[in-house]
C-alpha cells in the first residue's frame, strides 16, 4: 500500500469515527434538551463529514491537501467559541478527540501547533471559570494526551522514514538503488516536459570489473564500488542524484543539464577516476554513456536504454572513454 493510499484510509477512518461520535453526542444532547450543545455538535458533525468527503475527492493528493487544515481550524475555532459563550458542564472534554484528530490528519508540526492554539486559551478560560484543582486536572490531562499522541505520531513518522530509506538505499554504498531510480527519473521527465528545462543522464560502468574480482576477490570489488560511490558524491553537483544498478554500474540523473553540460561532467568524472589511486587495485577506469532528453522522450526505459547502449559503445571503442547518444526529437 502506498503512502498516499494509507493516508487516505487513515484520514477517512479518522473523520468517520469522529463524525459518528459527534452525531451520537448531538443526539444525546437533543434527548436531554441541551439545544445549544446539540447545535454545536451538529455543526461539528457537518465539518467532520465534509472532511471525509474532501479526503475521498483528494485521495490522490493526500500528502499535500491544504483543505484539512481549513476544516480542522474550523472545528477547533468552534470548540473555542463554545467555551467562551456557553456555560455547559463537561464541554472541555470535547477537546480530547479533537486533539487526536488534529494529529491524525495533519502533519506533526501543524497538528501540534493547531492543538496548542486551542489548548492555551482554553486553559486560561478554565482557570478563570473553575476551581484551580479542577482546572489543573483538566488542562493537565489534555496536555498529557497531546504529548503522548504527538510522541506516538513522531515515532511512527521516524519508523516510516527509516523503512523508506532502507528500501531505496543500497546497503553497500549508501547511494540510491535501482528501485528508486525509475520513480525519480519519471518525476524529472515530467518536470522537464512541464518546464522545458534540459535533462541528462549518465550510465557509468567500472572497466574490467570481472577481472578485478578474479584477481582480488569479490569483497575487494565491493570495496572499490563503495569507494567509487563516495568519490562520485564528491564530484557531482548539488541536485544531481546517484544510483547503483549492479556491482559495477552506476546511473546519474542530472536535471537542468544540456548536451554540452553532460559531456563536460562525464569527462570530468572519467578523468578524476582514472587519475585517482584506489586501495588494493591501484588504478581503475570507467566507461560512460550519456544522453540528453529529446522532445520525444517521455519514458524512463527510453533514457535508461539509450544511456546503457552509449556506455556499451564507449566500452567497444576502448575503455576509459565517454560516448554521447542524442535524444529523440519530434518535428513540430
Amino acid at each position: 500500500m502506498t503512502e498516499t493510499r494509507l493516508r487516505t484510509w487513515t484520514h477517512a477512518f479518522g473523520y468517520g469515527i469522529a463524525c459518528l461520535f459527534i452525531v451520537t453526542l448531538a443526539m444525546q444532547n437533543l434527548r436531554y434538551g441541551f439545544y445549544e450543545l446539540f447545535y454545536l455538535a451538529s455543526g461539528m458533525a457537518v465539518l467532520t463529514l465534509a472532511g471525509a468527503v474532501y479526503t475521498i475527492i483528494c485521495r490522490r493528493h493526500q500528502l499535500s491537501a491544504p483543505g484539512h487544515l481549513v476544516i480542522l481550524s474550523g472545528l477547533n475555532s468552534g470548540m473555542l467559541a463554545a467555551l467562551l459563550t456557553m456555560d455547559a458542564p463537561g464541554i472541555s472534554h470535547w477537546a480530547m478527540p479533537l486533539l487526536v484528530l488534529n494529529l491524525l490528519i495533519l502533519p506533526l508540526r501543524q497538528g501540534v501547533g493547531l492543538s496548542l492554539l486551542l489548548l492555551v486559551p482554553m486553559s486560561i478560560i478554565l482557570f478563570l471559570e473553575k476551581a484551580p484543582a479542577d482546572a489543573i486536572a483538566i488542562t493537565g490531562g489534555l496536555f498529557i494526551l497531546l504529548a503522548v499522541a504527538a510522541l506516538y505520531i513522531w515515532h511512527y513518522d521516524h519508523m516510516a522514514q527509516s523503512a523508506e530509506d532502507l528500501a531505496i538505499t543500497d546497503p553497500v554504498t549508501g547511494a540510491h538503488n535501482a528501485r528508486f531510480l525509475d520513480e525519480t527519473l519519471q518525476k524529472e521527465i515530467s518536470r522537464a516536459i512541464a518546464t522545458g528545462h534540459c535533462l541528462s543522464v549518465i550510465d557509468l560502468s567500472i572497466d574490467y570489473a570481472d577481472e578485478v574480482a578474479d584477481l582480488h576477490g569479490r569483497d575487494q570489488v565491493q570495496g572499490l564500488f563503495r569507494d567509487m560511490t563516495e568519490h562520485l558524491f564528491g564530484v557531482i553537483r548539488a541536485g544531481d542524484t546517484l544510483y547503483t544498478l549492479k556491482d559495477s554500474e552506476f546511473f546519474l540523473i542530472l536535471p537542468f543539464t544540456p548536451e554540452e553540460g553532460v559531456r563536460v561532467i562525464a569527462e570530468r568524472i572519467r578523468r578524476t577516476i582514472a587519475e585517482h589511486h584506489w586501495p588494493v587495485v591501484g588504478k581503475a577506469t570507467v566507461s560512460l554513456g550519456c544522453t540528453t532528453r529529446g522532445s520525444g522522450d517521455t519514458r524512463t526505459d527510453t533514457l535508461r536504454d539509450r544511456a546503457h547502449q552509449a556506455m556499451e559503445e564507449a566500452r567497444r571503442r576502448g575503455t576509459d572513454s565517454v560516448w554521447f547518444s542524442p535524444g529523440e526529437t519530434i518535428e513540430t
